[in-house]
C-alpha cells in the first residue's frame, strides 16, 4: 500500500518551487512514513522544501530571478 502527497504553490499559483519547476509535485510513499517521522505532514513537506532549496541549482535559479535579465 502507498500514500499520496500533492504539493502545489498557491501564491502565486504555479510559482516555481525547489521541488517542482511548474509549481506542482506529486509524491507517493509507503503508508506509515509520515507517522514514523513525527506525524506532521506540513512540517515534513517544509523540511523537504528547505532541504531542496539548499541545492546549487535552486540557489542559481534564485540568483537569476533576483538579478533579472535584460535579454
Amino acid at each position: 500500500m502507498i500514500a499520496h502527497l500533492e504539493i502545489r504553490s498557491i501564491a502565486p499559483a504555479g510559482a516555481v518551487l525547489p521541488i517542482a519547476s511548474m509549481g506542482y509535485r506529486s509524491r507517493f510513499h509507503e503508508i506509515g512514513t509520515i507517522a514514523a517521522n513525527g506525524g506532521d505532514v506540513g512540517a515534513q513537506a517544509m523540511a523537504w522544501l528547505d532541504d531542496e532549496a539548499l541545492r546549487t541549482e535552486w540557489r542559481a535559479h534564485v540568483n537569476r530571478s533576483n538579478q533579472g535579465e535584460l535579454f
